[in-house]
This record gives C-alpha cells, structure tokens and sequence, in this order.
C-alpha cells in the first residue's frame, strides 16, 4: 500500500511539473499540433497518477490486494509507455515513437480492469 501511495504521489507531482514545463517553456517550442500532442501525454499521465492512488488506497487489507497492487504497477508502466513516448514524440519529433504509445493505453486500460477484478474478488 504504501508503496503505491508514493509512486503514485511522485508521478502527480511528475505530471504537474511536466505539464507546467510544457504550458511554460515548450508553448512557443513545439507546434500547435505537438503542444497538443505533449497535453494529451500530461492529462493521461495525471488521470493514472490518480488512479494509482486510488489503487494504494484500496489494496491496502482487501482480499484482493495483490490483483490491486498488480493493477498500480500496470497503470505506472501505461504511463511509461504512453505518456512517455509522448513527451518524447512531442519534443524530438520523431513519429516512431507513436508505435509504442498503444501499448501504454493497453496498459492503462489493463490496469483498470485488473482493479475492477480486485474489487469483485474482495
């Protein structure tokens, strides 16, 4: 639980920076079209920050705490992959990336059916 508590603090206090370095100093960088592009990683980074606290919350003493605790590390690798490849698709331009940003949203979408499952089980 606690583990899950914190990463999912760290990667909230991660989104709020990345997204105000993005409105701050990459709005007259990038294109409208990256900007947009780079925002869209910022929001889904923010919305699974929040779902792995919610995930820490509750594994902690649910009969499925395991299947909760696997669903947190699924959302935290589905912002690795999805967020991630796109602040760097944004930034450097390079479209390849956007081949790696599918399996960051299977995770995300993975990681909230394996918390669904949690919650049936306990």
């Amino acid at each position: 639980m606690q583990t899950l508590l914190l990463l999912g603090s760290f990667t909230m206090m991660a989104a709020v920076i990345l997204g105000a370095f993005g409105a701050h100093a990459l709005k007259k960088k990038l294109t409208p079209e990256m900007l947009a592009v780079y925002q869209t990683g910022v929001l889904y980074h923010l919305i699974h920050g929040l779902g792995i606290l919610i995930v820490g919350l509750l594994s902690d003493g649910a009969a499925a705490g395991s299947l909760a605790i696997v669903a947190g590390w699924t959302m935290f690798a589905g912002i690795l992959l999805f967020s991630g490849s796109l602040y760097v698709l944004s930034v450097t331009g390079i479209r390849r990336l956007g081949a790696i940003t599918p399996l960051g949203g299977v995770a995300f979408i993975a990681g909230w059916a394996l918390l669904a499952a949690a919650i049936i089980q306990s």
